[in-house]
């Protein structure tokens, strides 16, 4: 995660790193909640759009020179209060302009806890 200093900040883990899924992982922390113990949103949307940008970035045309989220949306379906949360992140849409990413948020059991869409903008070098 050293591409992404705010990933080892909040102690993100990588599962699984390819072009077609990337699976990014953290374990609960008090540090990371909000009242009442339950994970932040924020940092469950931050795991989601990490593993959506690395899913993006590994799907990049020849061509480019990175890529930044533009659009994101989050649907929230339930609260974690212990344990680790992954974020699965696939990829929709292989533009020469935009990747599109849907990534997964479970809790350990399975549970759905969030569900993520984003637009990635694919960056050129300036000439």
């Amino acid at each position: 995660m050293e591409l992404m200093p705010l990933a080892s900040t909040l102690g993100i883990h990588s599962e699984e790193y390819t072009p077609e899924r990337v699976v990014l992982s953290l374990d609960w922390a008090p540090s990371l909640c909000t009242a009442g113990g339950i994970l932040h949103g924020g940092v469950i949307m931050a795991l989601a759009d990490s593993a959506g940008g690395a899913c993006a970035y590994l799907n990049l045309p020849a061509d480019a020179a990175g890529t930044s989220t533009i659009e994101s949306k989050t649907n929230f379906l339930g609260s974690v209060r212990k344990g680790r949360v992954s974020a699965t992140a696939m990829p929709l849409h292989r533009g020469g302009t935009t990747i599109v990413v849907e990534t997964a948020v479970r809790d350990e059991a399975g549970k759905l806890i969030a569900k993520v869409t984003q637009t990635q903008l694919v960056l050129r070098p300036r000439l």
